[in-house]
C-alpha cells in the first residue's frame, strides 16, 4: 500500500486522514502467471495498480493477432477506460505476464474518493493527461518511425523490459512480426559491434 501512497503523492500530497480513506477503499489481489484480470468482453469494474509482477493489455484483431498495447509493470495503472467510463464490454484483455501483485479499487468506490477527497481527482486528471500525451507519441510513432525507431522507443520507455520480455511480445508491441524483430536485432547487434 506505501507504493500507491508514493506514487501518489509524487503528484498530490495528502493528509494522514485521506491516506487511511484512500487505502481503506483498495482491495489487494494477486494473479497468477497468464491469468487474466480482465478479458474481452467483459465489463470493467474497477482501476488496477500493479504493486509487483506484469501485466499487459492486448487485443485480438479479426485473424488472432494480438497487439500488445501496454506493458503494465509495478507503479503503473491499467484498465479498460472504454469499458470502465460506459459500462460496454471490454474491447481488450489484461493478461499476467508473471505472478502480480496489484491493489484494485471500484468505480463506485473511486467515484466516492473523488468527493470526499477532490486532490485524488486532480491526480487522476493529471495521470489521464499524461496516458493521452503517451498515446498520442505512440501514435505518431506508429504513423512517422521506422520498426527500428519503434524498438528503440520501447527501449527508451520500458527499459527494465527489454530484456525480459519474450521477442514475441516485443514485436507485437512495435507492430512488426516476430520474424522481423529477430531480424532487425541481429542487424543492430552487427551495427555495434562495429
Amino acid at each position: 500500500m506505501n507504493y500507491l501512497l508514493t506514487n501518489i503523492q509524487k503528484v498530490v500530497s495528502l493528509t494522514p486522514q485521506e491516506e487511511e480513506l484512500l487505502l481503506s477503499s483498495f482491495e489487494e489481489r494477486s494473479v497468477k502467471k497468464k491469468d487474466f484480470l480482465l478479458k474481452e468482453g467483459d465489463i470493467s469494474k474497477g482501476l488496477i495498480f500493479v504493486t509487483e509482477g506484469l501485466l499487459r493489455n492486448y487485443s485480438l484483431d479479426k485473424n488472432g493477432f494480438e497487439h500488445v498495447l501496454q506493458f503494465v509493470p509495478p507503479g503503473w495503472w491499467t484498465n479498460d477506460i472504454h469499458s470502465y467510463k460506459t459500462g460496454l464490454p471490454a474491447r481488450f484483455f489484461v493478461e499476467a505476464m508473471e505472478d502480480t501483485d496489484y491493489l484494485w479499487i471500484r468505480k463506485k468506490n473511486m467515484e466516492e474518493l473523488f468527493i470526499k477527497i477532490p486532490k485524488i481527482e486532480r491526480f487522476f486528471r493529471i495521470l489521464a493527461e499524461n496516458s493521452l500525451v503517451a498515446h498520442q507519441a505512440r501514435l505518431i510513432s506508429f504513423l512517422s518511425m521506422t520498426a527500428k525507431e519503434r524498438y528503440m522507443s520501447f527501449c527508451e520507455q520500458y527499459p527494465s523490459l527489454t530484456d525480459c520480455l519474450p521477442q514475441k511480445q516485443v514485436a507485437s508491441y512495435i507492430g512488426v512480426t516476430p520474424e522481423f524483430l529477430s531480424k532487425m536485432l541481429s542487424e543492430l547487434k552487427t551495427e555495434t559491434k562495429r
